[in-house]
C-alpha cells in the first residue's frame, strides 16, 4: 500500500497533492513508450524480386528444390518462398518467388518447366523486427517473424500495469522536485531519481548542479550518489538538500557516509533511472558504463542521446545496453522545459 504522507528528508516517492496543481495529474494521462534501435523503428525497406504462378500444386516440391538450387536467396532467408493466391476463382492458387531481379539479367526471363508467366513483385529486404514490421512486410508477401511479445505489448502502451504506473509517476515527480529545487538555486532544471525496482525503493535523487562542476549534469549527479550510497562517489553535494542517497544495506533514507559496498556488481546494475528530460551523449555513456537496467524519461532534447539525436542504449558495438522508455510525466517535464527556454 502506498504511504500517503512523506517529510522532506524521507527517499519515498513524494504523493502529496495539492488541488489543482500539476501533480495531481493521474498516471492514466501518460504512456511510456519504448525507444527502439534504429533497425526495430525503421520504415519498411523493399526490393524487387520476379515471382511466378505454380501451374500444377503438385509439383510445388520440386520447383522449390529446383529455385532453392537455382536461385537460394540467401539474404532473403525470411521470406517464403510460397505463398497462396486468395483472389477467388483464380487459376493457378500458388505463387512462389524466383529470384531478385537484380538476379535475373532481363528482368522477368524465367524459363522453368512448371511455371507461369513471370511477374515482378516487392518483397521485403529486411526480416521484420516488431509487429507493425511484419504486419507491413506480410501485405507484400508471406514473411516469417520471431516476434519479441514485450516490444509488441510496450508499443501498444499496455506494458505496465496501473499500479506500476503509478510507482512511476511518482519517482519522477521526485526528480520534478528535485529539478525545481536545482532551478531555485539558479541551475538548469534537470532532475534525476535512481530506484531499485526490486524493493521500489529510491537509492539516489539529484539535480542539475554545473555551477560546481561543467560535467555536474542530473544523472551524473545521481550516478556519483549511488556510488556514495555503496561506500564510494568522488563529490561531496551535501549542501545541496535535494540531492541525497540511501545506504544500499539501510531502511532508512538518511546520508550515512562510509556505507558497506552494495551486493550490486557494479554501481546501477540492475536499477531503473526516471530523468526529467533526455540524456545527453555524456550522461548517456556514463549510464552504459554504471550498468543501468532501464532509463524513463519525461521529455526529449535536441541533442538527447537516447532517441533524438543517438540511441547510444541500443548500440551493438558496446559491452553493455539498456531499455529505454519516453514519455512519462511528459507534459509537467516539458512545461519544466518551458521555463527554462522563456529566461
Amino acid at each position: 500500500m502506498l504511504e500517503e504522507e512523506s517529510s522532506s528528508d524521507t527517499m519515498e516517492p513524494q504523493t502529496k497533492r495539492r488541488k489543482g496543481s500539476s501533480s495531481a495529474c493521474e498516471p492514466d494521462s501518460w504512456v511510456p513508450y519504448p525507444v527502439l534501435s534504429d533497425q526495430q523503428s525503421q520504415d519498411l525497406e523493399l526490393v524487387q524480386a520476379v515471382a511466378a504462378p505454380i501451374l500444377n500444386k503438385k509439383d510445388t516440391s520440386r520447383l522449390i528444390r529446383e529455385l532453392n538450387s537455382l536461385y537460394p536467396l540467401t539474404s532473403l532467408q525470411h521470406i517464403k518462398r510460397v505463398r497462396a493466391v486468395k483472389e477467388k476463382g483464380c487459376l493457378h492458387p500458388l505463387e512462389v518467388l524466383v529470384c531478385l531481379v537484380s538476379d535475373s539479367p532481363d528482368k522477368t526471363a524465367v524459363s522453368i518447366d512448371g511455371l507461369g508467366e513471370p511477374f515482378v513483385v516487392m518483397v521485403p529486404a529486411r526480416p521484420p523486427l516488431t509487429r507493425p514490421q511484419f504486419e507491413l512486410a506480410s501485405k507484400h508477401w508471406p514473411t516469417s517473424f520471431h516476434e519479441d511479445k514485450q516490444v509488441t505489448v510496450a508499443l501498444k502502451g499496455e506494458l505496465f500495469s496501473r499500479p506500476q504506473k503509478l510507482r512511476m509517476h511518482q519517482y519522477m515527480m521526485s526528480a520534478l522536485s528535485a529539478a525545481k529545487a536545482g532551478r531555485e538555486l539558479g541551475m538548469e532544471p534537470a532532475g534525476a531519481v535512481v530506484v531499485d525496482p526490486t524493493t521500489e525503493e529510491i537509492i539516489a535523487v539529484g539535480h542539475d548542479c554545473r555551477s560546481d562542476h561543467p560535467l555536474h549534469h542530473a544523472v551524473m549527479v545521481c550516478i556519483d550518489l549511488v556510488a556514495r550510497s555503496q561506500g564510494g562517489g568522488g563529490y561531496s553535494f551535501d549542501r545541496y538538500p535535494a540531492c541525497r542517497f540511501t545506504s544500499t544495506n539501510s531502511d532508512t533514507c538518511e546520508k550515512v557516509p562510509g556505507t558497506e559496498m552494495s551486493s550490486q556488481p557494479y554501481i546501477c546494475t540492475g536499477y531503473d533511472l526516471y530523468v526529467t528530460r533526455e540524456p545527453c551523449v555524456m550522461c548517456a555513456m556514463a549510464l552504459v558504463h554504471s550498468r543501468v537496467g532501464r532509463v524513463f524519461y519525461g521529455t526529449a532534447t535536441a541533442g538527447g542521446a537516447l532517441g533524438t539525436k543517438y540511441k547510444i542504449h541500443s548500440q551493438k558495438d558496446l559491452n553493455h545496453r539498456f531499455e529505454v522508455y519516453k514519455g512519462v510525466l511528459a507534459e509537467q517535464c516539458e512545461e519544466l522545459n518551458s521555463l527554462e527556454k522563456g529566461k
